[in-house]
Parts: C-alpha cells; sequence; structure tokens
C-alpha cells in the first residue's frame, strides 16, 4: 500500500519534545519527511539531525555557521513554506508566540509544545484558527489527556481535571527550599523534560500554564477546571461530564505518547518501543488537591489569568528570566517568587492587548528581573 508521508517542520528540533518527535520519525520513515529543522544553541546535534533527515530548510538562532546540506531560513518563512502539513512548534518561552501566530496566520496544523504562546495570546490564536482554518492540537501530556477524553462529547462537559506530579520539591517544607540546589530541583521523580519545564514543574507554574491553555484551547471557564496533585503522574486528566461520569487517560509518563498522538491524528499507530501500562504492577493511584499557599506562583498564575490583559504575558518574561538564573546559580530558588511578584506589581496592564503589545510585555517582564538583581 503507497504511504503518502506528511511534510513536517519542527522548531526547537535538538530539545526535548524536537528530539522525540524525531525518534518518532525514525519509527515510522514512510510516514513523515522532514522539511525543516531548528534550533537555539546545540549546532552541533542540528548539522547531526540535518544530515541524518535531510530537511531542504534550517535554522539557528545564534550562530552564523552555515550547513552545506540545507538552505538556512527564518522561523517565520519555515512556518509557512506551502507544503508543510505539520509544524511542530517545540520551542520553548515567548519567543515562540511570533512563529505560532505566523502558523495560525497560514492556516497550518501545528503540534503545540509551547504552552507560552496560549497563554500569552491564547483568545487571539483560537479565534484566529476558527478564521484561516488552522488547527491546533496539543502535545503536553495533560492537554493532550483531555482533548483525547472529550472527543466527541464536547457538549456535555461539565468539569476538566489536570492532574500534577507536584514536581521534585513536593514533599519539601519552606525551610528546606531556603537553599535548595538547581541539580536537586532538576531531578524530576517521574517525567524526563527539558530544565526550564522541570523547574516550572517544581514551582507549579508549569501546571497553572497548562490550565489556561486548556481553558483557551477547549472554550472552557478557567472556573470550570481543577487540578490534583497526583505523584504517580499515570493519570494525565479527566473530563467530568453533566451525568457525572468521568473519563481518564492512563499511560506510563512518557512524552512520547503524546507526541505520537498528534504527529499521527486522526490515527493511532502501535509502537513496540512505547512502555505498557500495567496497573497490577503499578498498584494503588494517589490524588490529594492543591494546598492554597504551597505554591505561590501557581496561586499568582491562577488569579491574574482571570482578566485579558497583559500581565500574563509579563508573567511569561519574568518566568523566563528567573529560571534562568536559577538555573545558573545567580539567584535561590524563593527568589523566584519575589521578583515575579515585584515584576508583576510595577507592571501598567494593557486590556485586550495587541499581538506587538503582548511581545512587549514580555520582554519588559525579562528586563525587569534582570533590572531588580541589579538594584
Amino acid at each position: 500500500m503507497y504511504i503518502v508521508s506528511k511534510k513536517i517542520v519542527i522548531l526547537g528540533s535538538t530539545g526535548s519534545v524536537g528530539t522525540q518527535c524525531l525518534e518518532i520519525i525514525r519509527n515510522f520513515p514512510d510516514d513523515f519527511s522532514v522539511l525543516g529543522l531548528s534550533a537555539g544553541k546545540n549546532f552541533k546535534l542540528l548539522k547531526e539531525q540535518v544530515q541524518e533527515f535531510s530537511p531542504k530548510y534550517f535554522f539557528i538562532e545564534n550562530y552564523d555557521q552555515n550547513i552545506e546540506e540545507a538552505k538556512k531560513i527564518s522561523l517565520e518563512e519555515m512556518v509557512t513554506l506551502e507544503d508543510v502539513d505539520l509544524v511542530v512548534m517545540a520551542l520553548s518561552g515567548s519567543i515562540g508566540l511570533v512563529p505560532v501566530h505566523e502558523a495560525v496566520n497560514s492556516g497550518k496544523t501545528i503540534i503545540l509544545a509551547n504552552k507560552e504562546s496560549m497563554v500569552m495570546a491564547g483568545k487571539m490564536l483560537v479565534e484566529k484558527a476558527k478564521l484561516t482554518g488552522a488547527t491546533i492540537l496539543p502535545v503536553d501530556s495533560e492537554p493532550s489527556a483531555i482533548w483525547q477524553c472529550m472527543m466527541g462529547e464536547r457538549k456535555n462537559i461539565s468539569k476538566l481535571i489536570l492532574t500534577a506530579s507536584g514536581g521534585s520539591l513536593r514533599n519539601y517544607s519552606i525551610n528546606e527550599l531556603k537553599n535548595i540546589s538547581p541539580e536537586l530541583v532538576l531531578k524530576h521523580p517521574t517525567w524526563n523534560m527539558g530544565a526550564k519545564i522541570t523547574v516550572d514543574s517544581a514551582t507549579l507554574l508549569n501546571k497553572a500554564f497548562e490550565v489556561i491553555e486548556s481553558s483557551n484551547l477547549f472554550s472552557v471557564p478557567l472556573n470550570n477546571i481543577d487540578v490534583l496533585i497526583h505523584p504517580e503522574s499515570i493519570v494525565h486528566s479527566l473530563v467530568e461530564f453533566i451525568d457525572g461520569n468521568l473519563k481518564a487517560l492512563l499511560s506510563i509518563p512518557d512524552m512520547r505518547f503524546p507526541i505520537q498522538y498528534a504527529m499521527f491524528f486522526p490515527d493511532r499507530k502501535a509502537n513496540v518501543e512505547l512502555p505498557e501500562c500495567n496497573l497490577a504492577e503499578l498498584g494503588s493511584l494517589n490524588f490529594s488537591p492543591v494546598i492554597p499557599g504551597k505554591y505561590p506562583l501557581f496561586d499568582m498564575a491562577m488569579s491574574i489569568a482571570q482578566n485579558n490583559n497583559s500581565l500574563m504575558s509579563v508573567l511569561v518574561g519574568a518566568d523566563e528570566a528567573v529560571v534562568d538564573l536559577f538555573i545558573n546559580g545567580k539567584i535561590k530558588f524563593l527568589d523566584m517568587n519575589y521578583l515575579i511578584e515585584k515584576t508583576i506589581q510595577s507592571h501598567q496592564s494593557i486590556k485586550n492587548p495587541s499581538l506587538e503589545d503582548i511581545k512587549n510585555a514580555s520582554e519588559w517582564g525579562f528586563n525587569n528581573v534582570h533590572q531588580l538583581i541589579d538594584i
């Protein structure tokens, strides 16, 4: 049988999600044709990927070096190429906003791992997608689980329930957090992820971002979305329907599950490389509510998300700054809460911000954190 391969570009191909996308393509070489790859700093790995997958195009942010096997083009050019079938947005942070916006404008099918774009401009992007015919498919495990559970029953939903592992510091007291090392924070108990998302998991800010992403993607009010701490990370999310029934999606915590689902959607594909979920071996599954005050950045994000203004963009930019400073040993873990709170308090919010307002607010949040450090 003749298989028509999907032409795919991957923005952020050297990161955690990007490399796992390419791993799936290795397993199914007849189903995908790589048209473009991009990276931020890892030129060596990007060059190896270009040599293996033979894309026509590449982009790297921080190097002027060339790769003979492909042509260098901008991210915006890459996502709007006429023959692209799938755009994988595996970039981390606010840098993904403009490429996501351009892909939506071009009516592309977008496999979205860049939750920051949905946090900063989710309503704008969803409305634009309705006009252009673009499709946004989430690959974060919890929004992906929501998407799969609500398939065919969107009108009958009562509530969404996202699960959170609680991160690497879930059992630590406030006193123990004062001098916690980046190395310890980056040791996530259940997931293998990139550095920034692992830190955001420890503060639970990542979960707040996923709540906001889910609200925007699935048109469910924030008040109808709950979060439960689930240390085993087996139940990825649940949907409660108007008759009281719940649907849940379960799997071993492995990002290749939601990535592969989005890449082959609307079909499913057997993959012997993915682990089976043996419930008998797992034993019990545990759930508990998020304790108010335990995760200040989660509480802050959920509070300001109620308003459609520029504060969420400031939060995204400020978070990028503090996480980088913490990972590099410039500030302590609890300093992140203080610096983000001070930055939020200093910002004059803009109601119904434009795309340019959103970009500027994120940059302002990032820069303001560094100004506070220099004071």
